[in-house]
């Protein structure tokens, strides 16, 4: 029997240059149970995948920060309102978000905001921990977030709408921000490429990388 599925987006479905691999849509299209998208990225991301793959928008995004089920009421957690203090302080120190504008990596961010991974670290982890909140490494930005929110909360609620065990799901990630998810789920892969958090925090890990990675991942699911 397929289990449910929640699966990162970048370094998970995509290749090293973000885009998605064309190979995963058809998995993710006939997949026989629900699937999850949980990503760091803003809420309209992964909601677009979802739709434009024509499966039902079942969306963990914001790195846990917005919960949203199609039919269902969407959840929001976090506090966006520090975070932009977090980020007003960071530039007002001399720095900046470091995306060019229009910033599209912030633009529709509900919760928490995001930093380009060439900015200084060690201010922005200063300024956040003065307002509260936490800085995550995905790989691909510096999330500012609040501490009690991460994606394994958000698929504890995810479950609970679906009805479903959150042990009955599988999680597939590649970063710091997927550990909570694979401690949550009853078995999680990392790819490959994964940093040394998700590495050590899966049941299993992958040869592949990135989306062959991912493919790997769904191989061994199928096969047993």
């Amino acid at each position: 029997m397929t289990p449910p599925l929640a699966v990162d987006i970048d370094g998970t479905l995509t290749g090293p240059s973000r885009a998605v691999d064309p190979r995963v849509m058809s998995v993710l299209q006939e997949w026989d149970d629900h699937v999850v998208v949980a990503t760091g990225k803003a809420f309209p991301y992964p909601v677009a995948l979802c739709e434009f793959l024509g499966i039902p928008i079942t969306v963990i995004a914001e790195n846990g920060g917005v919960v949203a089920v199609a039919g269902e009421e969407i959840v929001f957690t976090g506090d966006p309102d520090s975070a932009w203090a977090v980020a007003e302080a960071y530039e007002e120190a001399g720095f900046g978000l470091g995306w060019d504008e229009p910033d599209f990596v912030n633009r529709w961010r509900e919760t928490e905001i995001a930093v380009a991974l060439d900015q200084p670290l060690d201010p922005l982890e200063r300024i956040a921990a003065d307002h509260g909140l936490e800085v995550v490494d995905t790989g691909f930005a510096y999330h500012v977030k609040t501490p009690e929110v991460d994606k394994g909360k958000g698929l504890e609620a995810v479950a609970h709408t679906l009805e479903r065990d959150p042990a009955e799901f599988v999680a597939v990630g590649d970063s710091e921000n997927d550990v909570a998810t694979f401690e949550t789920a009853g078995r999680s892969f990392a790819v490959a490429n994964a940093d040394d958090s998700a590495l050590a925090a899966a049941d299993e890990v992958t040869e592949a990388s990135y989306a062959d990675g991912f493919l790997e991942a769904v191989d061994r699911i199928e096969t047993e």
